[in-house]
């Protein structure tokens, strides 16, 4: 018998996150692994009058990438996937590799190649969804080698993925659920938007940054599922100081722990880590926006309370605070283009505290307003 809950998930998906309409041509983006969800997805969209295009691609296509492609190879442009972030009116893309650790030996320079030779697509899915011509989102299919990464047996899993995308059955109408997520989070949006200054205090951070005249945006599952959090584009010249983040920033199957960065006048000025320092000091040269911050964000998700090994999930955790590195949502006003968006975590919610213009607004992982 097929899990109730996938469906659920895939109405949560085509019905509130994408608002999938008749004639919608929608690319569904996953490995093999997720078939479950791509077929559950597939039926939807046909039943809502929409064009469901999958696009399956197993991991070890892009392991043998890595492997066996020349310079030439690894600047050609994915044609098909390009098409269809120009030109269709959605994109679901559903993570789902049985081994997240699989491209953990790739050399690091192939891999930056390859992800400018991609930056176009990404660029076209920021543009086109901040014009609100392109309904994207991105989700998480529960796999074997997820739950291991999150410290967990499958079972375990997939309890915890359904149940913070509310898609678990106890939730009675989801879309509802992420409605409410949205009026209540704005609020806080309200708080923050309009000011100058934010400063960031605490034992793993001394920051400060502008915010001047950019948009923040309340995020409540049309983009990511789940989803709970707000998040801009700081003025990019304007972020000074340091921070340690408190979790490994993970990317592309590299784990790099113990991340350190200091900043002048926006620009990354120095960066150490405990673990693949090269691999982190070769993505900060991968273009001239790679060491600036694309996204400031503060995670609202109190239901994700642990750290799991997923920037999905683990971006969103109540108390926390991330800044990616690299390209900037052009709907915040962030003018930082880079064929790299890398999200790093910081907690909190000890002896920490946000200030919105000289005013606390949060501390040890709360919101005193």
């Amino acid at each position: 018998m097929s899990d109730p809950r996938i469906l659920k998930f895939a109405q949560i998906l085509v019905d509130h996150s994408t608002r999938i309409q008749p004639g919608d041509r929608v690319l569904i983006e996953a490995t093999t692994a997720a078939e479950p969800l791509v077929q559950a997805l597939y039926e939807l969209i046909l039943q809502r009058g929409g064009h469901p295009h999958p696009l399956m691609e197993p991991i070890e296509q892009k392991t043998a990438l890595f492997k066996y492609g020349q310079e030439e190879q690894l600047k050609h442009m994915p044609v098909l996937r390009k098409l269809a972030y120009d030109e269709f009116e959605s994109r679901i893309k559903i993570l789902s590799v049985a081994d997240p650790r699989a491209l953990s030996s790739a050399d690091p320079k192939k891999q930056s190649l390859w992800e400018a030779t991609i930056s176009p697509i990404l660029e076209t899915q920021m543009r086109r969804g901040a014009a609100k011509e392109f309904k994207w989102v991105s989700t998480l299919f529960p796999t074997a080698g997820y739950a291991k990464e999150a410290g967990m047996s499958l079972a375990e899993y997939e309890d915890f993925v359904y149940a913070a995308c509310h898609a678990d059955g106890k939730t009675a109408d989801p879309a509802a659920y992420w409605n409410n997520v949205r009026v209540e989070q704005q609020r806080i949006v309200d708080r923050f938007q309009g000011s100058d200054k934010i400063t960031l205090r605490g034992p793993n951070v001394d920051l400060s940054l502008s915010v001047k005249e950019r948009t923040f945006v309340n995020s409540f599952g049309e983009h990511n599922m789940p989803d709970g959090e707000f998040f801009t584009g700081p003025v990019e010249d304007s972020v000074n100081g340091w921070v340690r983040y408190t979790y490994p920033a993970i990317r592309d199957g590299r784990v790099v722990e113990g991340i350190e960065l200091k900043f002048e006048d926006g620009k990354v000025s120095s960066a150490t880590a405990e673990s693949n320092q090269d691999y982190l000091l070769e993505i900060l040269e991968t273009d001239a926006g790679a060491r600036y911050v694309g996204e400031f964000a503060i995670g609202t998700n109190f239901e994700i309370n642990r750290f799991t090994g997923n920037i999905l999930f683990d971006e969103k955790i109540g108390g926390s605070f991330h800044m990616a590195l690299g390209a900037g949502y052009p709907e915040t006003g962030s003018l930082n283009k880079s064929a790299v968006h890398w999200d790093m975590i910081c907690d909190m919610r000890q002896d920490a505290e946000i200030l919105v213009d000289g005013e606390v607004v949060f501390k040890n992982g709360e919101f005193v307003f």
